[in-house]
């Protein structure tokens, strides 16, 4: 791979992660259960790493506000339209593969 500066590095990170949560946006019939049972991460994860990425930089956060920047709406709005009850198999999964800091 060529070099690459550390701003375009940066800029290339950030297009992933935008690309990303427009992906997941498209694809709201996979259920956080789901990506934490196979990737071990989910939407939450993901907005809690943006809200402690945040903070880091002296920047405040709320929870809800990193949520809003990672579902693209409050939370429970999205929990409303999108989220289906887990099943007994998901939820078996989970305790078996869950992360120490899930949450």
């Amino acid at each position: 791979m060529s070099q690459i500066d550390e701003q375009t590095r940066t800029e290339l990170e950030a297009a992933a992660f935008r690309r990303l949560l427009e992906h997941l946006n498209e694809r709201t019939d996979v259920q956080n259960i789901d990506m934490m049972n196979l990737t071990g991460f989910c939407r939450n994860c993901l907005s809690r790493w943006y809200q402690e990425a945040a903070t880091a930089r002296g920047i405040e956060m709320t929870k809800e506000e990193g949520r809003v920047a990672v579902y693209g709406m409050p939370y429970d709005e999205w929990k409303a339209k999108h989220q289906t009850e887990a099943n007994a198999d998901q939820l078996a999964a989970f305790e078996v593969n869950k992360p120490a800091d899930a949450g």
